[in-house]
């Protein structure tokens, strides 16, 4: 039983997965920094509010609180834009410059000087209208 244990977290893939759990957890905080600490005070020197927490109407003497819901949306597009243009963007950039152009496949067939029909490289012979071929 231990042993079947032992065999599944050791295996590669649940390792990688937890090794890119912890580095995703690491690179969220940079992220909610960058967003929190960052673009959100440019916003605000920009509108003039950090964040729209305090946007509140009442229906029925119960406050709906839609402020929250708007700095989550406005903080969602944020982090969401700065994963795509500082990261996805780059590393795809990067990947298309390290990839190695595709080599064209050698041709495996050659065309008949009588009948040009295909036919293989080491044919002597067409098999279509019996013409020897050098």
């Amino acid at each position: 039983m231990l042993k079947g244990f032992r065999d599944f977290i050791l295996r590669g893939n649940v390792v990688d997965m937890a090794i890119g759990v912890i580095i995703g957890a690491a690179f969220n905080a940079i992220v909610n920094s960058l967003v929190k600490d960052v673009l959100s005070q440019i916003i605000a020197a920009v509108v003039g509010k950090p964040d729209f927490s305090n946007l509140v109407f009442t229906l029925n003497k119960t406050p709906i609180r839609y402020g929250n819901f708007l700095t989550a949306a406005v903080s969602f597009l944020i982090v969401a834009s700065v994963v795509y243009f500082g990261i996805v963007m780059p590393i795809n950039k990067l990947m298309e410059r390290l990839k190695k152009p595709e080599e064209a496949a050698a041709p495996t067939t050659k065309a008949c000087p009588e009948c040009l029909s295909d036919i293989p490289l080491a044919a002597r012979r067409c098999a279509h209208c019996a013409q020897v071929v050098a």
